[in-house]
């Protein structure tokens, strides 16, 4: 990994170790030939969830999986994993008995009109009881067993309009066990991460998780990996858009579906909202630090100019390793000018500082399911051909979402459609997802028929969200069936 995210990883460490403070400058200078020499500066803030002693302990244990031996070193060159088959030895993590919640006690298949449906919203009063979604799913594997994480985010009718990160956990990526509060321990489930509240901060209303990447480096002696979880934040300045009552949908940022009733106001109107990039890092995938990035607000970066196609807002970042020193980032924006949903890329050696290289992806031919454009984008390089796939979240002209499929050599450009159809699309007209599927997210499974798995959030009568499963036969992405109670 390039020795100015060792390094600073490493600062904040020592930092926190010797310092009654959370704030730190860590210059680090980068020598790219398409990236600024510019210095970067880190901020380093504990959230005001976390208890500040207990924030100290969590950056001098880190460990390469969640609730693995605190004193697990090793001599390998720093790297950078994103692998959702990660090898570990560590024991499964077992939740709080008194916050656990499983989504299902059975094995036996689903009816039909919950096809699909492997987390639905959780317990009235909880965090995720009115709204959930944006699911980044890793899968962790051990001789003896394996684990499943699920970030995603979640809101209440207590707390309308605020969104939450939570972590659910799996034995087989079917059966999920779920908190109905805050995380108390590293052994705990549930709401892990909420909104800032510092006044200037970009996400002090919204935070939906983007992508989970695990960062290595023997250069921290005794922490040789913290978490880095990319996300979506917004604050509630309002962005100026004169031509959404020209839409045939309506535009909204962050995306609402759940009706809230509150003095007579519709909780899903078509406000939007600056959103922007963030980062926060963690060792056990629940208690998370916010890292300031180089604008103002604290996000990682800021919206184009007015005439750039991402001048309203910067959406669901989600972060590839490519190489050593090579991460990308995939976003998605409203491009003004052609009055569609487009996909970005940017481009860093560090995975802080990052440089925009353009919008990569823009709306479909007239009449297919991705006509008013692309968004919510999750990109996997294939492990048999190297290629990169793309799943992605289609608009049509109503504004119905479905997910479409796209193929890369080298994950930069040229992106080709798979046939201008999508890969999962609603079906039954009372199913669980009837009104929309989106928020994709790839995992891909090694063995003998090298499957992968898609989560994905679906949005049902009355705007209810669930977050559901579809797996491919063998590794033919372009076969997706939603899960009813297949062989694991």
């Amino acid at each position: 990994m390039e020795a100015a995210a060792a390094s600073g990883v490493m600062a904040a460490v020592n930092f926190l170790q010797t310092s009654p403070t959370t704030k730190i400058t860590v210059p680090t200078t980068l020598s790219t030939p398409w990236l600024s020499k510019k210095p970067n500066t880190l901020a380093l803030c504990a959230p005001n969830s976390v208890p500040r002693t207990n924030f100290l302990s969590i950056l001098t244990r880190c460990s390469t999986k969640p609730d693995t031996d605190i004193n697990n070193e090793t001599d390998q060159s720093p790297t950078l994993q994103h692998n959702s088959n990660s090898k570990t030895s560590s024991n499964p993590s077992q939740p709080n008995s008194n916050e656990a919640l499983s989504s299902s006690s059975s094995e036996s298949p689903p009816p039909p009109l919950l096809r699909g449906l492997v987390l639905d919203l959780g317990p009235t009063k909880s965090w995720d009881s009115a709204e959930i979604g944006s699911p980044v799913v890793k899968r962790f594997l051990s001789d003896d067993e394996e684990r499943w994480y699920m970030w995603y985010y979640g809101n209440s009718s207590e707390n309308p309009g605020l969104d939450f990160v939570g972590l659910a956990i799996s034995s087989n990526g079917i059966h999920w066990e779920r908190g109905n509060g805050p995380v108390r321990s590293s052994a705990d489930v549930g709401l892990v991460m909420n909104c800032s509240k510092d006044w200037w901060a970009f996400d002090t209303s919204s935070i939906r998780p983007g992508e989970v990447v695990i960062m290595s480096s023997t250069k921290v002696r005794a922490s040789n990996a913290v978490y880095w979880l990319y996300y979506t934040g917004c604050s509630t300045e309002k962005v100026n858009f004169s031509d959404e009552n020209s839409l045939e949908f309506n535009l909204k940022n962050p995306e609402r579906f759940h009706i809230y009733n509150l003095g007579g106001e519709n909780g899903s109107t078509a406000k939007i909202l600056k959103s922007l990039p963030g980062l926060a890092i963690s060792q056990d995938g629940r208690h998370w630090a916010r890292i300031e990035g180089d604008h103002h607000s604290g996000a990682l970066f800021d919206v184009g100019s007015d005439k750039d196609w991402d001048s309203l807002f910067i959406s669901s970042p989600q972060v590839v390793f490519h190489g050593s020193g090579d991460l990308r980032m995939f976003y998605h924006s409203f491009d003004v000018e052609k009055g569609e949903f487009g996909i970005g890329i940017a481009r860093s050696r560090d995975g802080i500082k990052w440089v925009k290289l353009g919008k990569i992806m823009g709306g479909g031919i007239r009449g297919s399911f991705d006509e008013y454009g692309v968004k919510n984008p999750c990109v996997a390089r294939n492990k048999k051909d190297g290629k990169y796939v793309m799943v992605y979240e289609g608009v049509d002209a109503d504004g119905k979402t479905s997910i479409g499929l796209a193929v890369s050599i080298d994950g930069l450009k040229d992106w080709r459609r798979f046939q201008d159809e999508a890969v999962l699309k609603t079906e039954a007209k009372e199913g669980w997802d009837n009104k929309g599927v989106g928020s994709p997210c790839l995992v891909q499974i090694d063995g003998d028929g090298d499957e992968w798995r898609l989560y994905y959030r679906g949005i049902g009568n009355g705007g209810r969200t669930g977050i559901g499963l579809a797996v491919s036969e063998g590794s033919d992405l372009t076969s997706l069936r939603r899960w009813t109670g297949f062989h694991l």
